[in-house]
């Protein structure tokens, strides 16, 4: 188990490898991968207390130590209080990462691995960091799918969590896929709308894009002919606190230049530097059930109607065929599909887990609902939740302090 240690500014890091089994619950399986952690400390905060920060995703591996001027960043927000875990989830980043080289194993080798890289294992991955590194609790900061894989953490181990902090991850427990995904339509209609209400010209720049998408016509850097779906998705830019400057400087180009097809590419989500965002991103929501294209088959007739409807985490299987990045994975992404995912909550055991901490739930989640999330909160009375319309879904990245402020209420130190 190697440990390195580093210096990047004002921080201490120390990296830490685990070799840990692929199966945790069959240990004749015999397959391991290496998980990765960064711990991060700053000068005098060596002997505080930890803090694994569980990233957003799924497919995405835990952010680098940096600090972020001009304001400070939730790191630095959390070293006041923590020495902080940057866990790389299975799959990603430097814990034997998922990428394009791992399609020579084959269709149905490579879609069995991937389900083993879901919540529930990232925990038990967890569990085994926190024990290499000696400390009986510690603390978790869930991001988005960090707080899906939170409340699994809650549903196997509570006893290992002195203290919870979620933002913009309580998701639905015990709901159907179907569900989430047509909640989340709703939301993206009236962020399309309110959108198109304070620039009205935009919707008819829209409907330019789509017709070109419509005729073929839109050919992006690296040869993919985007889809209307595909173009559509840029909504989730509206999920974000300041992603709507982003789709206004887009909407104002003209469709035909170069500096359109260069943005729209970078807007769009769903590319394939993290396939597994694309290839498994529906299993998220799947606790129990088989996800089917969730996404594709709920789209509500007017969405259906009127193409200026946006889109967001609304993963369509056509996009294994037109995006050339995820062209590859489509036999894989369309296996996963079929896959019956087993539970991944206790509402029992989370509702008895006695969690302590806060959680942050935004009014205007595209991604998150606001109404599953909150019934998620009443299973969970010793986490204060802070409904907040001052910040999207990536408020905790913002810079707006919702960490310190989860971190007051979490110690009574704040107003709900």
């Amino acid at each position: 188990m190697p440990v390195t240690m580093r210096r990047m500014q004002d921080l201490t890091i120390h990296d830490h490898t685990l070799t840990v089994p692929l199966v945790w619950d069959d240990a004749a399986d015999g397959r391991t991968i290496d998980i990765h952690a960064a711990v991060v400390a700053r000068e005098g905060g060596e002997s505080l207390p930890y803090l694994v920060f569980l990233q957003g995703g799924p497919g995405h591996e835990a952010p680098r130590p940096f600090h972020s001027p001009p304001g400070p960043s939730w790191l630095d927000e959390a070293l006041e209080h923590y020495r902080v875990v940057l866990l790389d989830q299975r799959g990603t980043g430097r814990s034997t990462p998922v990428g394009d080289r791992d399609l020579e194993r084959g269709t149905a080798d490579l879609a069995e691995y991937i389900t083993h890289l879901r919540a529930d294992s990232i925990v038990r991955d967890a569990e085994a960091l926190r024990e290499h590194l000696g400390t009986p609790t510690w603390s978790v900061l869930g991001q988005s799918f960090g707080g899906f894989t939170t409340l699994a953490y809650l549903s196997t181990d509570a006893a290992s969590l002195a203290e919870v902090y979620i933002t913009g991850g309580l998701s639905a427990v015990g709901r159907h896929p179907d569900d989430i995904y047509a909640l989340a339509y709703d939301k993206l209609r009236d962020a399309s709308e309110r959108y198109y209400r304070r620039f009205p010209g935009h919707r008819d720049a829209m409907r330019r894009v789509v017709d070109l998408a419509d005729r073929g016509e839109l050919v992006l850097p690296g040869g993919e002919v985007a889809s209307v779906s595909r173009v559509r998705s840029v909504g989730s830019l509206l999920g974000s606190n300041d992603g709507w400057q982003t789709l206004w400087s887009l909407l104002e180009l003209d469709p035909h230049t170069n500096a359109f097809r260069h943005d729209l590419l970078a807007a769009l989500p769903f590319g394939p530097r993290n396939p597994l965002y694309y290839v498994f991103h529906e299993s998220s929501y799947a606790d129990g059930h088989a996800t089917r294209w969730s996404a594709e088959r709920t789209e509500p007739d007017d969405f259906r109607d009127d193409p200026t409807l946006l889109t967001g985490e609304h993963v369509r299987r056509e996009w294994a065929d037109t995006v050339p990045g995820l062209q590859p994975w489509r036999d894989v992404t369309l296996e996963l599909a079929e896959f019956e995912w087993p539970q991944l909550y206790d509402a029992a055991a989370i509702a008895a887990s006695g969690a302590r901490g806060a959680a942050a739930v935004y009014v205007n989640d595209l991604f998150v609902p606001l109404e599953f999330s909150m019934q998620t909160a009443r299973l969970l009375p010793g986490v204060a939740t802070w409904v907040t319309s001052e910040h999207e879904h990536n408020g905790l990245r913002s810079g707006g302090g919702v960490l310190s402020r989860l971190i007051d209420l979490a110690h009574d130190r704040a107003v709900r």
